[in-house]
């Protein structure tokens, strides 16, 4: 599984949307407006015609606490989406596979796009979550407001919104693995060594103490709040990985 990152740098996102306007300027709109809202591919994939077609605006609601969020476009994507959108109909799908087809694109097809023009601007952490997470990490740079993140994200907790968008409360990037040298530097200390057992054995250790104090009622309230904190840090980790989110 590659790290996804987001895309920080501003004359480096602006080549990768020209490369994606230069390979189908689907692939171009499919990218702004996730970057302008926030929503998840699979939903971006779910829009219609109608949702886009003269308007100057799309409203969305994203996840499943259904945040609103109101995306302006620019007069740049505008005009672009004008132009792809004519004569279509208004309950066809906005981002279309094979044009005959009339199908929607499809995840697989999406994610070749975006990680072929990664390649051609030297972007190597590109994948479906590119698109979220330049938004998070844009919105974050602009506002500072990590906990609307958090909410909009789903995330149990904002150390794991900062981790998320590769960042963390001091501003400094995270020590995550985002490089493919990087990626090869982790499976060497995970798989080549017994270093990825120990540091598992070691929080299973702990895990279990603490269990065992809890079925002993020998926690105090500090304790209990702090034990709170880590257990919702634990399960979001957990769900993000299990999400492929990082």
């Amino acid at each position: 599984m590659n790290w996804v990152a987001p895309i920080k740098d501003e004359e480096t996102l602006k080549s990768f949307e020209e490369t994606l306007k230069k390979t189908d300027v689907k692939y171009y709109i499919m990218f702004e407006i996730g970057m302008g809202t926030g929503l998840q591919l699979q939903d971006i994939l779910k829009l219609k015609v109608r949702d886009v077609k003269d308007r100057d605006s799309l409203e969305v609601f994203i996840g499943t606490r259904r945040v609103r969020r109101v995306f302006r476009f620019s007069q740049e994507l505008s005009r672009e989406i004008a132009a792809y959108v004519k004569d279509r109909d208004p309950d066809s799908w906005l981002i279309v596979g094979h044009a005959s087809s009339g199908s929607p694109l499809s995840r697989e097809q999406a994610y070749r796009a975006l990680r072929q023009a990664g390649s051609e601007v030297g972007l190597e952490a590109i994948g479906a979550q590119t698109m979220r997470k330049t938004f998070a990490w844009r919105y974050y740079h602009t506002t500072g407001d990590i906990y609307y993140l958090q909410n909009l994200l789903n995330h149990a907790s904002a150390s794991i919104t900062y981790r998320y968008i590769g960042e963390d409360p001091s501003g400094k990037p995270c020590g995550l693995p985002i490089w493919p040298e990087d990626t090869a530097r982790s499976r060497r200390i995970l798989l080549e060594t017994d270093e990825g057992a120990v540091r598992i054995g070691r929080i299973s250790d702990l895990l279990g103490r603490i269990s065992k104090e809890i079925s002993k009622g020998e926690l105090e309230d500090e304790e209990c709040g702090r034990l709170e904190r880590l257990l919702l840090d634990i399960e979001g980790a957990i769900r993000n990985y299990d999400e492929g989110r990082y």
